[in-house]
């Protein structure tokens, strides 16, 4: 299936790994120029470099903190003079550290609350005048099965990114139907922040090694395996092209089937 992404513009926050990246390299193998974003330059430039190597599009990055919204407002305006335009946003963010309540200070919730919600709002408080001007318009916010259910140890990320899935909801009333508006809950996927929270649990004694933590994920999932990445982007990708020119307002559990709710 033609996704009709030839030409269009697109900004992938936090995406010089993990998730991010999976989503940029879909969207810039479907044509689509792309702007990835990220704080470790040479990772960054690697992330590029390898996108580049099968995409259709154009391939960009710019170092930016998403944390600190005037570095995201320049990242904006630098896609939009890249590209002459901006038709598509995918937001994503790192996770917070893994941590239980009373491990939790209170530099830690505002720190998780910047990461998570803030640098959404930010982007696309920037995003929303160019993203109008598209025939196309949408915005996809990367975020976590925890929105719905909580995971163990995992108490920022569970209480923190809800906020994002109100953000969604309402905006996608708010700016239909110039511009769409969803999210993707992310469940198992194998992309660095497994690796560090398998590997947390390892210090904490849960686990003996990583194969045995990856298997104990697997174990929960009926599809009977972790995600790979790609496997998000792909449905960030279909999300934010026309041919989903009807769907707005909906978070897309990507999990295998690990929710119960």
């Amino acid at each position: 299936m033609d996704l009709d992404l030839d030409g269009n513009s697109a900004l992938v926050t936090a995406s010089s790994s993990g998730l991010g990246f999976a989503s940029a390299q879909a969207l810039a193998e479907e044509g689509a120029n792309v702007m990835l974003c990220g704080r470790d330059e040479d990772r960054l430039e690697d992330a590029r470099e390898a996108i580049a190597e099968t995409a259709v599009g154009e391939v960009r990055a710019r170092p930016t903190d998403i944390t600190d919204p005037d570095a995201v407002s320049h990242l904006v305006s630098e896609t939009v003079d890249a590209f002459g335009g901006l038709d598509h946003l995918v937001t994503s963010a790192g996770g917070p550290p893994s941590t239980t309540f009373l491990e939790t200070d209170e530099r830690d919730w505002y720190q998780a609350y910047d990461l998570l919600v803030m640098s959404a709002v930010w982007t696309i408080e920037e995003a929303h005048e160019h993203l109008l001007e598209s025939d196309y318009g949408s915005i996809t916010c990367i975020t976590s099965r925890t929105v719905r259910e909580v995971a163990d140890g995992l108490l920022l990320s569970n209480a923190v990114r809800r906020g994002v899935i109100g953000l969604v909801k309402t905006v996608s009333r708010e700016f239909a139907p110039e511009i769409r508006v969803n999210a993707v809950l992310p469940g198992t996927i194998e992309t660095p922040r497994i690796e560090e929270l398998i590997e947390a649990n390892i210090e904490r004694g849960v686990y003996d090694d990583y194969e045995e933590g990856l298997a104990d994920l697997a174990s929960e999932i009926p599809m009977d395996r972790i995600g790979e990445p790609r496997e998000l982007g792909d449905i960030v990708t279909v999300l934010s092209s026309p041919r989903s020119s009807f769907v707005n307002g909906v978070a897309v559990p990507i999990d295998g089937g690990l929710l119960r709710s």
